[in-house]
Formats: structure tokens, C-alpha cells, sequence
């Protein structure tokens, strides 16, 4: 299973803010996974019909959801994660995914590490 890792709150008054400050100073946005895979406030679709692609299920967290369903782990955010069953495992760290200009960027990024 993929787990993507975002460095946001959940909740609809954190989503209109992160639209906003991805719009108003996208420099500054905390999230470079949640920049480069969404548009103002869906996923783009490129990167939807890429994950379907994939031969893995695929699971969603937002930093506090993370930190409550793995309590053990410390991962700097954001990040994209491979669990087989033994645990998850970074897959793509947030200084790679910090230096990601856009979803081709990411695609690309995220095919390589699974091939690695």
C-alpha cells in the first residue's frame, strides 16, 4: 500500500486556507505534495489516473491523521510511503518531494523510487 503523507490540518476551514495560500504565496506553502498533486481544490487529474494505475492501494493522510495511526514513526512531512506489509518504509522523503516542480515532476519521482 502507498501512503501519501500531506504536511496540512484536515477539515474544510484548513482546505480554504491552504487554497488560499497556495494561490496568494505558493513559495511559502508547507505542503509541496499537496501543491504539485492538487489544483486550487481537487486532485489534478493526471495524478488521479496515474495512482489508479499503479498496483497498489493507496491511502491518504493529513499530518494529524498520520501521527495517530502511526504513532511510532517519525517522519518529516510531507512524504510518500511503501508499506508490504511490514511496516511503512519512506519511499519519497520531503526533501525530494520539496524540490518537485509539478505532477509530471512527481510521476516521474514517484515511478522511479518503486522501481529502485
Amino acid at each position: 500500500m502507498l501512503l501519501f503523507v500531506y504536511n496540512a490540518d484536515e477539515g474544510l476551514f484548513a482546505a480554504l486556507g491552504d487554497a488560499v495560500h497556495k494561490a496568494v504565496s505558493p513559495d511559502t506553502y508547507p505542503c509541496s505534495l499537496c501543491a504539485v498533486s492538487y489544483g486550487a481544490v481537487r486532485m489534478r487529474p493526471e495524478w488521479r489516473a496515474h495512482l489508479r494505475s499503479l498496483p497498489y492501494a493507496t491511502r491518504f493522510f493529513h499530518r494529524q491523521d498520520f501521527r495517530r495511526a502511526y504513532p511510532e514513526l517519525d517522519v518529516e512531512l510531507p512524504a510518500i510511503l511503501l508499506d508490504q506489509g511490514s511496516g511503512p518504509r519512506v519511499l519519497v522523503d520531503a526533501g525530494t518531494l520539496n524540490g518537485v516542480g509539478d505532477v509530471k515532476e512527481l510521476i516521474d519521482t514517484l515511478s522511479r523510487s518503486l522501481r529502485a
